[in-house]
């Protein structure tokens, strides 16, 4: 009987049956709105993208998708910039790939990070026409036009398989997107049916499965042997014909069997029809759904196939390219569908790429996640992929990931300063109701514009997320309590005080410690309420209901209101003058000065 083999071989040695290959990065050039300074995109298990509409997002999601959605991709005049072809600017695109289980020869592999890497290109030079592959050889430090893996087929199996989700894709493209992920899985639980069992003797015997594969081998076996005589009855015929052209030259027809004899079998019928509804209702087609039932059902569709490891039995990996996967989703639907997509590489089987305007979908608590921000410069010509946060670089502690779990649960926009926009830290919830009553209450106002108030919630928090900021050079301002160095307290089973430090004082110093490079380099800033906002801007300090409490008082007054707003105008902007009811600092003297200033008024 035939052998069933689960890849192709490989000219340099047999694929075994556990290809890890994983992608790492992926440089685009002249490609749709990409023009000729290179995007270069770093790879992780869960990539997100954000950035502003039209810079370019989905552009890089299909960068993947062109060239392996077939052995022989091709780009349509639209994948051209400005829809021209020019051959000074040809679309180019790059791609690395780290190499586990079956590299190729060592001229392709150079070592990056600890890992081997492949290098690979395709660069267009007509409409239509294949891309021309090239592959960098570390041995002259040239790219090649000889190739890694060989043959396309061949080497496309070595790389993730693109299952794309256009953001607004109509209802049967969906549909038959999720048919075709339940379909692969089982075609594939088929492949993995036995085709032999040991009885309790210890004999083996066939399987039903495996006596209809025998028989498919033999029949083939006959039906090949027959042919025989009319593939060489073709073979000579068009020799003869060839050699009235072209003396001494034949022709040879290798007419190979299928091997996987599992791909001769179709178990099921064309046209699957894919059923959803009330469980004691009318079943209509999916097509017919809701687009949020539909992108739900693709998602639990991604999940099965994930757990299941469908495509290829599991030898091959997925890359999971979507768009937009907030989309017409409810809250808790937000909240399972970021689940699924964060753990559908839990089994190394996955990657995934999507852009988003929604901070729901970054979890900075996981470390398997790179964020990169695509925008437009000033100019609005070229685009920039700068990756702005990886969790290997963060270097977060366990205690700061489980603070980000926490916040992440508690305050879902927390993300949203790597959407662009001035960022402001404040440390709790009053001075965030202040700013947002005020930027609400101003909205034709220039200078308050695209501003970010991220709430901290304490000052331990805020070091967090300026470490956070901090790892891709974001500019942005910190407002914190200066609070007093020490307090007075009553003793244990007495009701005299007695006065203690203050650990409040203690964090200004690991704030400013955290900042340090960045006020140097005045890309920080960083204020202090004295001693603390309620009493610097409303007089005195509420004792409960400070949120609510600020709003009124704002809501009430107008010169509260001018006082806020200049605070906001100080924070946004060097030229505007500091408040005297703060201080920016980055010495401890100073501040500790102006509180004792304070307190002796």
């Amino acid at each position: 009987m035939a052998k069933r083999t689960t890849a192709a071989t490989d000219p340099e040695g047999v694929i075994p049956p556990d290809i890890e290959t994983k992608l790492r990065k992926i440089i685009i050039t002249n490609l749709g709105c990409i023009g000729t300074t290179p995007v270069s995109i770093d790879l992780d298990d869960i990539v997100v993208l954000v950035g502003k509409n039209n810079t370019g997002k989905s552009t890089i999601l299909r960068a993947y998708e062109v060239l392996f959605t077939s052995s022989k991709p091709t780009l349509t005049l639209d994948d051209f910039p400005n829809g021209k072809v020019d051959a000074e600017h040809l679309p180019t695109i790059e791609l690395h790939t780290k190499a586990n289980a079956i590299p190729p020869g060592n001229r392709w592999i150079g070592l990056v990070d600890g890992e081997n890497i492949v290098r690979e290109r395709w660069i267009r030079e007509k409409q239509g026409d294949e891309a021309k592959r090239q592959g960098f050889d570390v041995t002259t430090n040239e790219w090649s036009e000889n190739v890694p893996w060989g043959a396309p087929n061949v080497a496309n199996s070595r790389r993730p398989r693109p299952h794309r989700i256009h953001a607004f894709a109509g209802p049967d493209e969906q549909t038959q997107a999720v048919v075709k992920l339940l379909l692969a899985t089982l075609q594939t639980a088929i492949k993995s049916l036995p085709e032999t069992i040991t009885k309790d003797d210890g004999t083996e015997t066939r399987t039903a499965f495996g006596n209809l594969l025998a028989n498919i081998a033999t029949v083939q076996k006959s039906v090949v042997e027959k042919a025989q005589e009319h593939i060489d009855y073709a073979e000579q015929y068009l020799t003869d014909l060839i050699q009235n052209v072209f003396r001494g030259y034949r022709v040879k027809f290798d007419a190979q069997a299928e091997e996987d004899l599992t791909t001769c079998l179709n178990f099921f019928k064309p046209g699957a029809v894919l059923r959803m509804g009330p469980e004691n209702g009318h079943l209509s087609a999916a097509e017919k759904q809701g687009s949020g039932a539909r992108r739900t059902l693709m998602w639990a569709a991604l999940k099965y196939a994930a757990e299941k490891k469908a495509d290829d039995g599991g030898t091959r990996p997925n890359l999971l390219l979507m768009d937009e996967p907030e989309l017409c989703l409810h809250p808790n639907a937000v909240r399972e569908a970021c689940n699924v997509l964060y753990n559908l590489p839990a089994n190394g089987n996955w990657q995934v790429m999507v852009t988003t305007h929604s901070p729901a979908f970054i979890d900075l608590s996981r470390d398997n996640t790179t964020v990169v921000l695509v925008e437009r410069d000033t100019a609005g010509d070229t685009i920039h992929g700068t990756t702005v946060f990886r969790p290997a670089v963060a270097n977060l502690s366990v205690d700061e990931k489980e603070e980000l779990k926490m916040l992440n649960l508690c305050d879902p926009q927390l993300c949203e300063f790597f959407f662009g926009g001035r960022t402001i830290i404040v440390e709790g919830d009053t001075e965030y109701t202040a700013f947002k009553y005020i930027i609400d209450k101003f909205s034709n106002d220039e200078k308050l514009k695209n501003v970010h108030i991220i709430r901290a919630r304490g000052k331990a928090t805020i070091c967090l997320v300026a470490k956070i900021l901090n790892q891709f050079n974001a500019k942005y301002a910190i407002l914190h309590d200066s609070d007093t160095p020490t307090y007075a307290r009553r003793k244990k089973g007495s009701k005299e005080l007695e006065e203690v430090k203050n650990g409040a004082w203690t964090s200004n110093t690991k704030i400013r410690d955290t900042v340090k490079n960045g006020i140097e380099s005045e890309r920080v800033r960083l204020f202090a309420s004295i001693p603390n906002f309620d009493i610097a801007y409303f007089g005195e300090e509420a004792s409960e209901d400070k949120p609510f409490q600020a709003w009124s008082k704002l809501k009430n007054n107008d010169g509260f209101c001018r006082k806020v707003k200049a605070l906001l105008y100080s924070l946004l902007d060097r030229a505007e003058a500091v408040p005297t009811e703060c201080i920016e600092w980055k010495d401890e003297a100073i501040l500790l000065n102006k509180l004792e200033t304070f307190l002796a008024t």
